[in-house]
């Protein structure tokens, strides 16, 4: 398949003359994809905060393109997301709908091709008017990657090839590839599959085959079985790939070849000892994700992905979920190279509606909130499976979720667990019931409900079922869960009937409940908040295969009216801009035992959550507060700037045995680890200017960071994460903005408002400081630090260039600086 993106033209309104192909597109303006327009406008206090106070509306993207077949060959178009109620024309004439914008979807464009040597025009009209249709940040227009695919007329259809390892030992793997035939000439055809098997070195290292017959029009699926001998495994500490080359041979001369890059690698979960992979035993250390990159909006070049996963997996991550809908295939190849699991995820919402405003169950009806759940009956099938066939290939994929806490939509579900206060559409959770290790009902008054509940049109149990057996038809390789919110509703309803690993939202109280009283079914926490006393339940409990957090990075939207001026959720270690903060750190220190972690941050103590008492420790403010912790950290500073004097806290996020703390050479006291039940070291400290170090001891190596009192801002240093791009209109540098003083020294107690000026071919993609505050587009050259820090993004275009970056203040004090990217 062949990239389709360059050289489309885009209009943000809509007319049924577009659809003709004597229509002029005169004053469109040209776009490369992946494209998302809603980023492109600013936040507005009169839309929604589900969708992060940005508009929808309705664009045509159109595309002029000369044929590119013979009479015997076919011709695809695969579109890999489109956001969303999309239609596709070709040369006047109507393709297709479609109305999900998270699965892929292609058409066959031979037959209404114009002859070799003229042109045709595609054209793709996208309704986005019902723009709060979600309960995050959707993103408007063709925001994938589109794709054309040119075969011979006997060929391998559009995500026909199917690689499995179904033995695998150190010494000797199984590679089987199911590959589908459809034979399109009129006349009968014969020949050959046949697969290379190739290692990361380009070598062959097997080769399968096997011969066919197909009559005119049929089609048929051929599994072709070979081996590896020592298999380089794919895991998440080593990523090996491997490529299967398949191809159809006649009289002994190859037709086009499919390219299907694979991992080599066995994993399995189990009740009592949770998940193994290739052998061993392996927590499931996870963040969920949505599918927005703050600056960018949802159109996410493969690069802004590239530098947030690896700063993930630096902090210890392993798995991602892709909350909650199906990841694009640019996304997974990612974390195939870079060994992050996956739990790739299909529904938010299933027969019923969830209310985009206020989360949960429909509360308020009104057209723009009308989500995917009015075409679920008629797609749910398609889409399921399109996304399953174009996916199934990535090795990182080790979990299929049918949905996403569905619980909410389903009545009798909030009743049934007894933790409501009310049964209508505005009841109120009881949090303290909410908290407890046993649930409020039984398992006996459960299930007496359910007996006595009312005969609805859609039933929970029955849907699970029907999307779980789809699933298993073309794949039984991975594991089926869901996140379940009101599993102990579940549970007695036949939703968990049909999952192989049963996920809980937020339901570490209750682990050793479901054990106790469930104990046949695989467990794992699959929605988790970024405290220690998550992962400490999960850690604790073998049977608890892992957890996801929520979320890995700030996503946009998912709030409410009275948010405003917020347009981002602030819950992740990482925030929108890709900067760590404190839990960044905090799960750090948790998640990695090979390197020694150390972090430190400050905070005055009249913000702090802690305080100090009467010895002069410092303690909670509120005891065992860390044991509710909410999703979002704690406000803390990465300086040492206050008033003389003033009180502060100081805490250190760190696995080190134990950490010694010094203020300009004087020891404020060494804590050790074992002694932190909230698992952060904290000193109560009066401010003084001058240098503050932590000093850890790790495995009996000593590690130390330091923070200083800097003065005031005087400068700018510019920081490319690269110096040099290719010029391929899809590589992005990432420039961070960062104040310092007269020594050098990062200030990060002060902002400044800093204009970027950039010299060269390039395309801008924005700025950014991670302040989820901060309203101003990201489309715009200027923009506020953030702790004296700020982001700018560039991609490369097809002309080399050398790019020379200014950004100035706009305080005269402040001298300007500069830094230089190459595109070659």
């Amino acid at each position: 398949m062949i990239k389709f993106n360059d050289d489309w033209l885009f209009t943000l309104s809509d007319s049924d003359d577009y659809t003709l192909t004597t229509y002029q597109p005169e004053g469109w303006r040209t776009v490369t994809l992946p494209h998302d327009w809603s980023i492109e406008s600013d936040f507005d206090p009169d839309l929604e905060g589900c969708t992060a106070f940005l508009p929808g509306g309705i664009g045509w993207y159109t595309k002029t393109f000369s044929t590119p077949t013979t009479k015997h060959e076919k011709c695809y178009i695969v579109f890999d997301g489109v956001y969303n109620n999309a239609e596709f024309w070709l040369n006047g004439i109507k393709l297709g709908d479609h109305p999900y914008g998270y699965a892929p979807t292609y058409y066959d464009l031979t037959d209404l091709l114009e002859p070799a040597g003229n042109d045709n025009r595609i054209s793709v009209r996208v309704d986005h008017s019902r723009y709060a249709d979600s309960r995050w940040y959707t993103g408007s227009g063709i925001y994938r990657d589109v794709l054309l695919l040119v075969t011979d007329k006997l060929h391998i259809p559009v995500w026909g090839t199917f690689v499995t390892t179904p033995d695998v030992s150190t010494d000797l793997a199984t590679v089987e590839v199911r590959v589908e035939v459809a034979n399109d000439h009129p006349q009968a055809r014969e020949g050959q599959a046949v697969t290379d098997i190739l290692d990361a070195n380009g070598t062959v290292v097997a080769t399968a085959r096997s011969a066919f017959d197909l009559a005119a029009g049929a089609t048929s699926t051929i599994t072709l079985q070979t081996q590896v001998s020592s298999p380089m495994l794919w895991d998440v500490d080593a990523p090996n790939l491997y490529t299967a080359n398949t191809y159809l041979a006649v009289d002994g001369q190859p037709l086009e070849t499919r390219v299907t890059r694979f991992g080599i690698r066995r994993f399995y979960f189990d009740k009592d000892q949770g998940f193994f992979l290739n052998g061993r035993s392996l927590k499931v250390k996870g963040v969920c994700l949505h599918h927005d990159a703050g600056v960018v909006g949802t159109a996410v070049p493969k690069d802004v992905w590239r530098r947030r996963l690896a700063l993930l997996k630096d902090g210890g991550c392993n798995a991602i979920r892709s909350a909650h809908n199906p990841a694009s295939d640019e996304f997974l190849d990612l974390c195939d190279e870079l060994g992050l699991l996956v739990q790739n995820e299909f529904y938010d919402e299933w027969d019923l509606p969830k209310d985009k405003r206020f989360n949960m169950q429909d509360k308020q009806v009104d057209t723009i909130t009308r989500g995917h759940s009015q075409h679920f009956q008629t797609w749910a099938e398609t889409d399921l499976k399109n996304v399953m066939r174009s996916s199934r290939n990535h090795p990182s994929i080790f979990q299929w979720s049918i949905g996403n806490e569905i619980e909410w939509t389903y009545p009798g579900n909030r009743e049934a667990t007894g933790i409501f206060k009310n049964t209508d559409a505005n009841d109120t959770m009881d949090w303290t019931l909410w908290r407890t290790s046993i649930p409020p009902h039984s398992v006996e008054q459960v299930r007496a409900f359910w007996v006595d509940y009312p005969e609805q049109t859609f039933n929970i149990g029955d849907t699970a079922r029907k999307l779980a057996d789809w699933t298993r038809e073309l794949d039984t390789t991975r594991p089926v869960t869901a996140n379940c919110i009101l599993p102990t509703s579940s549970f007695e309803t036949g939703y968990t009937e049909v999952l192989d690993v049963v996920g809980f939202s937020y339901k570490p109280d209750k682990y050793d409940y479901f054990k106790e009283t469930y104990g046949d079914y695989c467990m794992m926490g699959t929605e988790n908040v970024p405290q220690w006393y998550e992962w400490k339940a999960a850690a604790e409990r073998e049977f608890i295969a892992g957890v996801f957090l929520w979320t890995g990075v700030d996503y946009m939207g998912e709030c409410r009216e009275e948010h405003w001026p917020v347009k981002v959720t602030p819950q992740g270690p990482l925030d929108v801009a890709g900067f760590p903060r404190g839990s960044f750190y905090m799960y750090q220190s948790l998640w990695r035992d090979d390197i020694p972690v150390l972090a430190m941050y400050t905070q005055t103590e009249a913000r702090s959550i802690f305080r100090r008492d009467e010895s002069g420790r410092a303690v909670e403010k509120e005891p065992g507060a860390w044991e509710n912790a909410p999703r979002e950290w704690q406000a803390v500073n990465p300086h040492w700037n206050y008033e003389p004097g003033e009180a502060t806290v100081v805490e250190v996020y760190s696995n080190c045995e134990s950490v010694e703390l010094f203020l300009n050479g004087q020891t404020c006291g060494t804590q050790r680890l074992e002694d932190q039940a909230d698992h952060i070291y904290k000193w109560a400290v009066p401010y003084e200017a001058g240098e503050l170090k932590a000093v850890g001891q790790f495995g009996g190596t000593s590690t130390e960071t330091v923070l200083q009192t800097v003065g005031q801002t005087v400068g700018i240093r510019l920081t490319p994460d690269r110096d040099r791009m290719a010029a391929n209109k899809t590589d992005v540098a990432h420039v961070v903005a960062q104040l310092i003083d007269e020594q050098g020294r990062n200030v990060k107690y002060e902002d400044a408002e800093l204009t970027f000026e950039i010299n060269g071919e390039h395309t801008f993609l924005g700025t950014d400081c991670g302040d989820t505050s901060k309203l101003e587009s990201f489309k715009r050259h200027q923009v506020t630090t953030a702790f004296g820090r700020a982001l700018l993004m560039l991609q490369a275009t097809d002309t080399p260039s050398s790019l020379q970056i200014t950004a100035g203040a706009s305080d005269p004090r402040i001298q300007p600086g500069t830094a230089q990217v190459e595109v070659e």
